[in-house]
């Protein structure tokens, strides 16, 4: 009886290394070209229902526009987050912590993020304001 470790060890080490999940969601341009390599690979002889590629495309697009529409209210919270900051500017704010105190004097935004600065040069977040004077 002959015995071959090798083949063992040499197929566990050319075993591929464990993947990454691959993404669940798919973009507007990826679905397009997944729907036209759909049409061009289909059996001639037993199309595949023309109904259910509109109804596919109707399900995608009403998800494409609640993606705006999220945007869109993302965009509108980030516009009166600024507003209420800029309602602050002469007024005294103290923070959730209570260790920052002071005049607001001006107002700033950051990749979506509302800011107050202070007249001692701190920076607060506009969430992080508990008092207001």
């Amino acid at each position: 009886m002959e015995v071959n470790g090798s083949n063992t060890v040499t197929a566990a080490a050319q075993s591929p290394a464990p993947r990454a999940p691959a993404p669940t969601t798919v973009d507007y341009e990826a679905f397009l070209q997944l729907l036209v390599t759909q049409m061009k690979n289909q059996d001639p002889t037993n199309p595949t229902d023309s109904a259910e590629y509109l109804s596919q495309l109707a399900s995608f697009s009403s998800v494409e526009q609640q993606l705006q529409s999220n945007a869109k209210l993302d965009s509108l919270l980030s516009t009166m987050a600024f507003g209420q900051g800029a309602g602050l500017i002469g007024r005294s704010v103290t923070s959730v912590d209570g260790q920052t105190t002071g005049t607001v004097v001006s107002v700033s935004q950051v990749a979506g993020q509302t800011t107050v600065n202070l007249d001692a040069g701190t920076v607060l977040n506009v969430t992080d304001i508990a008092t207001v004077g």
